[in-house]
């Protein structure tokens, strides 16, 4: 072997160290670009059978743990991961694997409740749709029409902007647009108006462009039910506005979050699958997979969408991705000719494109709770990745909530370099105990880490500025009696906040059914929008910095 062979052979792992990676690729799935190689590591929960995760769990029998791992870099790396971090590998796949086995009984459930919750509210409440019975008036509610509201629209029913932001004529007041397309710390205007967008995402399109134009009067611009070529399903939501027609100031695009009752969002979240991008990092897999860059079951898909082949990817870029299935099939290149439907990545980035081109004065803000903020951040992630310069220089921020962990330390290093400067452009806004911030684990094996600027706030609602959220991984008994304590309260606290706060805080039963569920798991109920939606307008700066 050359010495020029053997450097090409090597590469840095996730924390800048340098690593052999000899024979590490497999299969056939790993791929060289300029000497640098793309690796994975597939966390399979139906890889084994149950007496193999009982062996690797009870007796920590490695070569039953192996069985549940894939990776390009080789049996020895896999068993070597299956060593040292058993306990966590066991947590995410007894989590799928039990998730897994819902998912049809959950699937039926959110079709009840979402069913239950609409009959009730459209015939209004309990004695009305009794009332209604009666009379033979019944009214049905349907899924796609324009008042069938989601299990987390009837969370929080709030869809009007804060403090009259909402008035017919606000884009005839420059101070208006001004406290909008203004990014700083403690912008109330701009981050209120990327929580209730992340809320709105979990809705249908023709509920999402009825509350863009007549109740936030701005201009809707496109809906888009993307496909997720792993999970089989146009499983990925997310939708553009502008705050005007023409000669708009912003553009926001708003990526749809964890559904309560999908079992493969849930499974996402605790999956810890990587993809490793030369010079960029470790990114969730999953993630990748949702803004529709590839699919685990053939690897190649990840760098045929993320490599900067640039006569591919002028390919890639295409004509508007809605526009037709022609066009989806052009801009969904790194799958093949034989894929006909959109997905996230390309269609949002060919529409914020020739947007950018119409209002040459525009800026954009991404945003999404959950899942949704994971997918916000990774979008001009990738746009960074493939040299998008001109589009990038057009970011005013990113605002996501309760999101979880997206890739490792290198490519928090990467992003931070591109969000940093000249300002901060990237805000991760956590409340108290929510548990999906905590996922993916972050460990020394895994390496998933946080980066930007953490606004946190309590259960009182008190502002803090950190880099990293209180108990980062949420399981340890050290905080199970506090996390428990604290959702005592905030059922007490919901119970009361519309006496407190005034009308427009007070909780809906259902709203208060989750708190009942949180006294048992605390880290769930605090994952509700409501608690992002009231942290943006109760929050308070701390009374001792």
């Amino acid at each position: 072997m050359t010495a020029e062979s053997a450097r090409n052979r090597r590469g840095t792992d996730g924390d800048g160290e340098s690593r052999d990676l000899g024979d590490s690729c497999a299969g056939g799935h790993c791929g060289f670009v300029d000497g640098d190689v793309f690796q994975y590591l597939i966390v399979n929960p139906h890889g084994g059978g149950v007496r193999d995760l009982l062996n690797y769990g009870a007796w920590g029998d490695a070569r039953n743990g192996v069985k549940f791992l894939e990776s390009s870099k080789g049996v020895d790396f896999a068993a070597a991961v299956a060593s040292d971090r058993r306990w966590v590998i066991v947590i995410s796949i007894i989590a799928r694997r039990v998730i897994a086995f819902f998912r049809k009984p959950m699937e039926w459930t959110g079709f009840l409740v979402d069913f239950v919750l609409n009959l009730l509210s459209e015939n209004g409440n309990f004695l009305g749709l009794l009332y209604n019975f009666i009379r033979g008036n019944v009214i049905v509610p349907h899924r796609d029409s324009d008042t069938f509201i989601s299990t987390v629209g009837h969370l929080d029913g709030r869809i009007d902007l804060y403090k009259g932001m909402n008035v017919p004529d606000q884009h005839d007041d420059s101070a208006f647009e001004q406290s909008i397309v203004r990014v700083e710390l403690g912008n109330r205007a701009l981050m209120d108006l990327c929580i209730m967008a992340s809320k709105l995402a979990y809705e249908n399109k023709k509920v999402v462009r009825n509350v863009v134009v007549q109740h936030w009067k701005m201009h809707f611009v496109d809906f888009y039910n993307c496909w997720n070529d792993y999970q089989q399903e146009r499983s990925t939501q997310v939708f553009m506005l502008c705050d005007k027609p023409v000669d708009a100031n912003l553009i926001l695009i708003s990526f749809r979050g964890t559904e309560p009752f999908d079992a493969d969002d849930w499974c996402t979240d605790f999956d810890y699958s990587w993809y490793e991008i030369p010079k960029l990092g470790k990114v969730h897999m999953g993630f990748l997979e949702a803004l529709g860059l590839g699919n685990r079951t053939n690897t190649v898909t990840f760098q045929e969408n993320l490599d900067l082949d640039k006569k591919k990817y002028a390919l890639a870029s295409g004509a508007d991705a809605s526009d037709s299935e022609a066009s989806a099939s052009t801009s969904n290149e790194g799958f093949g000719s034989e894929m006909a439907d959109v997905t996230a990545y390309y269609a949002v980035r060919s529409k914020l494109k020739s947007l950018l081109e119409e209002h040459k004065n525009a800026k954009f803000v991404v945003t999404g709770h959950s899942l949704g903020g994971a997918l916000a951040i990774l979008f001009p992630t990738v746009l960074v990745l493939h040299e998008e310069i001109e589009v990038m220089q057009r970011l005013l921020g990113v605002y996501t909530f309760g999101q979880p962990r997206v890739g490792d330390r290198q490519l928090q290093r990467f992003m931070e370099e591109h969000l940093d400067y000249p300002y901060p452009k990237y805000f991760r806004v956590v409340y108290c105990n929510d548990v999906v911030p905590r996922l993916p684990y972050d460990d020394r094996t895994f390496l998933y880490k946080h980066f930007g600027i953490c606004l946190y706030y309590d259960s009182w609602y008190t502002e803090q500025k950190m880099e990293e959220e209180p108990n980062r991984n949420y399981f340890g008994p050290r905080y199970l009696i506090p996390e428990h304590l604290n959702a005592i309260w905030e059922l007490f606290r919901g119970l009361t906040m519309g006496y407190t706060h005034g009308p427009e805080y007070k909780e809906g039963w259902f709203s208060i059914l989750l708190r009942v569920v949180g006294l048992v798991l605390p880290g769930l109920s605090a994952h509700s929008p409501t608690e992002y939606i009231n942290s943006v307008r109760l929050g308070k700066e701390p009374m001792f910095k």
